[in-house]
């Protein structure tokens, strides 16, 4: 736990209501660096002008990229409205952060298969649902068995980024691969019932409550099972979680290193990729921005961009020169 009694209790309140780990230590650190900015404050006593006060330095001093300002102000956001019930109200007036994200590395199609042909097998499945589904890091781990629909050719995605849902497209060249993987798991799970100890895999607490048995069903198993079983940290139960989503850009970038790509790679390469190439293939910019999960179709667009010959479409003047034959 963290040293502060109330950062400890910031925690709890998110931790009972179900927010993600990753949700929970990124929401505390906003809020502690928020608390030193203003001194070690009580955060209760302290105003709507602190926060604007502490975001204008985020931009000025820090230099935070405009996505970092944002969720500095959603977790400050969060603490006042919910956690303090102190609503904020309009928070305006501070200085927006100027500095902006980096533009995307795209890997061609080309690239793309020979990085597939570098992974190694146990990790194929997952590479495939990266690149051909779109999938974040932390979408894809937390898949279930049930979330992916070979009928349909569809994936599920519950509680992506924002807390939405979303269907996906799923290759079918990966239907054998996911019928390996099932299998795989299966034999998880029975090896797993004969542990008197095994308390099921773990299930949001609506659903725990609604459907009892649920988590010992292979439906609710992840997709990508860790290698050896847990204990819950939060409950003390013995579950088997899925697979830790820090390996998976290590295994990327070995691969790509194997592969000679001399891009520097990520599993958010293959998202990247995965939205350029369908872009290139015909599909609308409305379409990909749905199978991304994106709120806004202005974070699409960056992909059409890319897809530009040349900066804006501008052909360069070298080329003249070249194909002129002076």
């Amino acid at each position: 736990m963290y040293q502060s009694p109330f950062l400890n209790e910031v925690s709890d309140f998110m931790t009972v209501r179900r927010y993600s780990k990753r949700t929970i230590q990124t929401y505390i650190t906003w809020i502690r660096s928020y608390i030193l900015f203003c001194d070690k404050q009580h955060p209760s006593k302290l105003t709507m002008h602190d926060v604007e006060r502490y975001l204008t330095h985020l931009a000025v001093k820090r230099n935070v990229a405009a996505s970092t300002q944002s969720v500095a102000l959603n977790s400050l956001m969060f603490l006042y409205n919910k956690f303090l019930d102190q609503p904020l109200g309009d928070v305006s007036v501070f200085k927006r952060s100027k500095k902006q994200a980096k533009l995307p590395m795209v890997l061609t199609q080309a690239e793309v298969k020979l990085l597939f042909e570098n992974i190694p097998f146990q990790y194929k499945l997952l590479f495939g649902l990266l690149y051909g589904s779109g999938l974040r890091r932390m979408e894809a781990v937390r898949l279930r068995t049930a979330d992916i629909d070979v009928d349909l050719k569809q994936v599920k995605v519950w509680n992506g980024k924002g807390f939405k849902h979303r269907f996906t497209t799923l290759a079918v060249e990966l239907t054998p691969m996911i019928k390996t993987q099932i299998d795989l798991v299966e034999s998880y799970l029975i090896k797993d019932k004969k542990n008197k100890n095994f308390a099921g895999v773990w299930m949001p607490n609506a659903l725990d409550r609604k459907h009892r048995h649920a988590n010992k069903l292979l439906a609710w198993q992840y997709l990508f099972p860790a290698s050896r079983l847990s204990v819950d940290p939060q409950t003390g139960c013995v579950r088997r979680h899925h697979l830790d989503e820090s390996m998976i850009n290590k295994v990327i970038k070995k691969s790509g290193q194997s592969a000679g790509i001399g891009k520097i790679i990520s599993s958010h390469t293959l998202r990247h990729s995965f939205a350029t190439h369908l872009l290139q293939s015909g599909a609308d910019i409305r379409t990909v921005q749905q199978q991304l999960g994106h709120s806004d179709v202005k974070t699409t667009e960056i992909y059409t961009h890319i897809l530009k010959q040349g900066a804006d479409g501008v052909k360069s003047p070298l080329s003249h020169l070249f194909n002129s034959g002076a």
